[in-house]
This record gives structure tokens, sequence and C-alpha cells, in this order.
């Protein structure tokens, strides 16, 4: 597997239609957190978006709602947070893809995904993809030979995987957990419940639940291997370690 961050100038994508037209008018920077689901003819996304201005609240937005999808081309949003002191929107946006995207998409075959960093500005892109290396290659002279401009910020193979036995999280763990906490479910306080987090995720807040619980697990015990807690480590599966006999302090 292969990580690559490239650099795209902000007009040159505002060409093709990937940046709606006039974005930066009223907003400092995007940010890309999450690709809940990429298909050739779509996409949903989770983003931080910077104001530059005040915000607007949660029922100005949903006033205006028709007016922004028609505005920045897009088939439903969903605010997930406000962040005043940052001027941050959290949004939950789907898409249509471009035609020219559209292709570059169908070149991956499905073996690319946008992953960190990944942030627009007004005057650059910088976009970071996570696939098997054929694919990013097909892709990249694709881009060659249609003479799009770009530059390679960074390329590098990812890590081996864990070996098989560790406490390593699982791919659904690893994103769930991921997702939650830039959701803000693991700051003090929570800015997002069990109950919409799941909502979001498709998924029943027991059963979410249950998921975060066995990954939270699994980071716990790892981080107490590392430690070297010795007996207090606990468990391999991440359950607690055995208490003091009755009786004992």
């Amino acid at each position: 597997m292969q990580s690559v961050t490239l650099e795209f100038r902000t007009d040159d994508l505002a060409l093709l239609g990937v940046i709606p037209p006039g974005l930066f008018e009223k907003y400092e920077a995007v940010e890309l957190l999450e690709t809940l689901r990429l298909e050739q003819g779509w996409r949903l996304q989770l983003l931080r978006v910077r104001s530059r201005g005040p915000l607007r609240t949660a029922t100005e937005l949903e006033r205006e709602s028709r007016r922004i999808r028609a505005i920045y081309g897009l088939e439903s949003f969903e605010l997930v947070e406000r962040r005043p002191r940052t001027r941050d929107y959290i949004l939950l946006v789907r898409q249509r893809n471009p035609e020219r995207l559209r292709h570059w998409l169908a070149l991956a075959g499905g073996e690319i995904s946008p992953t960190s960093p990944f942030r627009l500005t007004p005057e650059t892109v910088t976009a970071s993809f996570h696939g098997e290396e054929r694919a990013l290659r097909r892709v990249l002279k694709r881009l060659d030979r249609e003479e799009f401009p770009y530059r390679v910020v960074r390329a590098s193979g990812h890590p081996k995987a864990p070996e098989e036995g560790t406490s390593a999280l699982t791919p659904l763990q690893a994103t769930l957990v991921a997702r939650a906490w830039v959701l803000g479910y693991y700051a003090v306080p929570r800015r997002i419940t069990l109950t919409r987090l799941a909502r979001q995720s498709g998924r029943s807040p027991p059963a979410l639940g249950k998921v975060l619980r066995r990954a939270e697990g699994r980071l716990i015990a790892r981080w107490l291997s590392t430690e070297g807690s010795g007996p207090t480590a606990g468990a391999a599966d991440g359950s607690a370690p055995p208490g003091p006999p009755l009786g004992e302090p």
C-alpha cells in the first residue's frame, strides 16, 4: 500500500467543478476530515469549514438550506457541530462528482481513498490519498498525459500491519474510533451523543457502543503492555487485571 500527498492550484480544480465557484468568498479554508462513501458519481464527506465571519445559527442554516445547496452544488448537507470560538462548521456533505473526477475515480478502480492531510485554501489544495501503488500510478500517469498541473509533496509506503494476535484495531474499529474522535465523542464535555454518532455511522447505538468499547479495550491493553506494567497490564484481550483478594485494600 502507498500514500501520496499532492498539491494542486485551487483555481485549476475550480475550473473542473471539483471546488464550487465563490467558495472562498465566505470561507477561509476547508479540511476533509473523513470520506464516508466515495462512488464514481458522488461522494459523502465530513468537512471542517472555517468561516470568514461570525457563524450562522443552526436555524439560519436550515432556513437557507435550499439556497446553500444550489450555490455550492450539494445534494445534501447536515450541520454536525458549530464551533464559534474557531469559526468552524463541521458538516456532513453529499456532492455529485464532476465528469473529470468520475473518470479519475473509474481509473482508480476503487483502490484509492482520500486521507489526511486534505486541506483546501484560496490558493492551493493539499490532497492526500492512500491505496494500491499500481492504482495511484495509473491516476498520476493520466494527470501527466492530460497535462493537469500538480506537485508531489510526499510519497511513502504504508507501514506494515501489526502481526496477528496483537491488540491492534480492526479496520472497522479504527474507522469508527477515528470518526468518534473527530466529531468530539471523546471530548470533555462530549460534543456529540452516541445516538447521533450511530445515526451518522449507519449503526444502532448499542451496536456502535459495543464496537467502540472493544476498540477502547484493545487500545488500553496495548498501551499497558508497552508501558511494561507487569501484572497490572491486564489481559491481551482488553479485560481488566484481577483485583486484590477480598479483605485486602
